[in-house]
């Protein structure tokens, strides 16, 4: 048996919660609503389906129109609480509706049959990986075209509709195909209470005909979600609490670590509550990041391997017990499967099961009630934040730049740390801006994500447009590396018509960094544009927009106090050109080991 835990398998995730916040929190809905009768002319399956979005916590519906999806977009616009945002391409769309469940707790997109869906898979598949709750919704064929032998202009010209479905089936937790007026109702709400109780996309495809037509099921105001909420069994979780207790309690130095699924199972509040009981030193899994406070008094930071934040890898490490809630142990968050974790001392805390060790397992148990029941059953152990502590040296500061001299990236996040407060969140992108921002110190209420499971570059532009969409107080600090950004780079134009205020570090060193680290080749080289020349012609006069290029620390001084200062109300968007072998040492190390994992030889047959 494999003790390592870098190839842990995990359990499935599920939430009953609605509309689940960072902080593991849950958004509030409306708990009555009068059964109000509803003019006929708005008892439209459309307006129903915008009712129910406006009810779960949407606002804002990203959108690309064709000609499948246009009498639906007329019915969702016309809901007063209900904005569209046009996106340029479905794709992006889908990532705008990822950022945005991020903030909100789901997202919805709306897109058309086949070209758009099959575009818009990609991102909806990363919010699977992510475990987002979205609705992403499809105009589908006119009724009368279903069961016929026609063949359809958007499809591959086969008389089967069936295939844009078939690919959402492995990406989506429910999907429903609405050609029919008569369980329209049911299979819109199955569908949507279905993506809020598993927290994953759902599909929803309504005939082009539909959306426009009164049904009598749809003549009164729909009555808000009740979803039940799921509980632990409670003889499971005893039995859980006082084996873990006793584990725990025997240990000299035992540490606790949160992972990506403290989201999804809304548990990041009772993860606090148990660290403040035990005393436990705690640090977070990278994909974590943002979930967990980073001012508790007892935080270390980031636990990755090899590439962990300073002195935090040797504690958890060395710890003689360690609880891990949440966890995703892929080959990147484990280094290449090179986690020194010894599966016998670890209890991994998934959101509805507990394993302790190399045995006994606990089923039905919710990873938020268990954690508060345990933090009554510990005794209080700082062992190893005490032995943090003392070994631990405060971060050097890079070496001061001279004047004129190229500007480092260290150096440029050294300016980053200062701009960050609770009124701004950051979004990473896939590749160095994973490392740099990672070492990055969140105050209270400073926001954070990134998409680590899946790892698509070019979803920071969409995620970035979504999340200022859903959190219009917060200033996004956005670092995006020049190949990523080339993918999607077509949506800052939808943040300058809406009135974003983001600011995009637009990360220029000449390449795909992060794969030139794993394997180098020519292909890795990408053609340089004139990025800020871009981002000048896209804005094209039309809104509030202000772009530089920054070479040295002089000029990014000035950049930062200007895009703070008189701009700080406008998309400001600062090309930070950086010489293409600056890398972090945390990229070099991480590369040389995925490259080693991917090139493992194939095993004897």
């Amino acid at each position: 048996m494999d003790t390592k835990i870098g190839a842990l398998d995990v359990c499935k995730p599920s939430s009953n919660e609605v509309g689940s916040l960072p902080n593991g929190t849950a958004m509030a809905i409306q708990n009555s609503v009068p059964s109000t009768v509803i003019n006929s002319s708005e008892a439209t399956l459309g307006r129903h389906l915008a009712r129910r979005l406006v009810q779960i916590g949407v606002t804002d519906v990203f959108t690309v129109p064709g000609d499948f999806n246009l009498t639906l977009l007329d019915h969702l616009i016309a809901e007063p609480g209900l904005t569209n945002i046009g996106c340029c391409n479905e794709l992006n769309a889908g990532y705008a509706a990822d950022g945005y469940a991020r903030s909100r707790g789901v997202g919805a997109c709306v897109v058309t049959f086949t070209v758009g869906g099959l575009s818009v898979l990609n991102a909806i598949a990363g919010a699977y990986s992510e475990n987002l709750p979205l609705i992403c919704i499809v105009g589908g064929p006119n009724s009368n075209d279903y069961g016929t032998s026609r063949i359809l202009h958007h499809t591959i010209g086969l008389p089967d509709f069936t295939q844009e479905l078939r690919c959402f089936q492995t990406v989506t937790c429910y999907q429903a195909v609405v050609n029919n007026l008569e369980d329209a109702h049911e299979s819109i709400d199955t569908a949507i209470s279905t993506a809020l109780k598993e927290s994953k996309p759902v599909y929803i495809s309504i005939s082009c005909n539909l959306a426009g037509i009164p049904h009598p099921t749809f003549s009164r105001e729909p009555v808000p979600f009740s979803l039940s909420p799921r509980l632990s069994n409670q003889w499971g979780l005893e039995a859980a609490v006082e084996a873990a207790a006793e584990f725990l309690n025997k240990a000299v130095k035992p540490v606790m670590v949160g992972g990506p699924k403290l989201r999804v199972a809304h548990a990041g509040d009772a993860f606090v509550e148990l660290a403040d009981a035990s005393g436990y030193a705690l640090a977070v899994m990278p994909s974590a990041k943002g979930l967990v406070p980073e001012h508790h008094p007892h935080f270390i930071g980031t636990y990755w391997g090899a590439v962990s934040t300073a002195f935090c890898a040797e504690i958890v490490e060395s710890a003689d017990a360690y609880l891990f809630a949440g966890p995703i142990f892929n080959d990147y968050s484990s280094v290449g499967y090179s986690l020194l974790l010894k599966k016998e001392k670890a209890i991994i805390v998934q959101p509805d099961r507990v394993t302790i060790a190399n045995g006994p397992s606990f089923g039905c148990v919710l990873m938020k009630d268990f954690l508060r029941a345990l933090a009554k059953k510990l005794n209080h152990n700082n062992t190893a934040h005490e032995n943090y502590r003392r070994i631990f040296v405060p971060d050097g500061h890079p070496l001061k730049c001279a004047p004129r001299e190229p500007l480092r990236v260290n150096v440029l996040f050294q300016h980053v740390q200062k701009m960050l407060s609770s009124e701004t969140a950051v979004i990473a992108e896939t590749g160095d801006s994973w490392f740099n921002c990672q070492k990055l110190r969140l105050p209270a209420g400073c926001g954070y994500e990134f998409q680590m499971q899946y790892g698509s570059i070019g979803w920071s532009v969409g995620a970035t447009l979504g999340y200022a969409q859903a959190v219009p107080e917060k200033r996004v600090l956005a670092f995006i590396g020049d190949g990523s950004f080339q993918v999607t780079a077509q949506d800052v134009s939808t943040m300058i018509r809406n009135g974003q205020r983001t600011i995009i570090f637009l990360i220029n060193n000449g390449g795909y960094t992060i794969e030139v680290e794993i394997h180098d080749g020519p292909y890795n080289v990408i053609k340089n544009w004139n990025y800020t020349g871009l981002v000048d012609a896209i804005h094209n006069g039309e809104g509030k927009c202000w772009t530089t290029k920054v070479r040295y620390e002089e000029e990014l001084i000035e950049a930062i106090e200007t895009a703070t200062g008189d701009k700080k109300d406008s998309l400001c968007f600062i090309e930070v050109i950086v010489h293409k072998d600056d890398t972090s040492k945390e990229l070099l190390e991480w590369g040389s080991r995925v490259s080693a994992a991917n090139s493992r030889p194939p095993n004897p047959q």
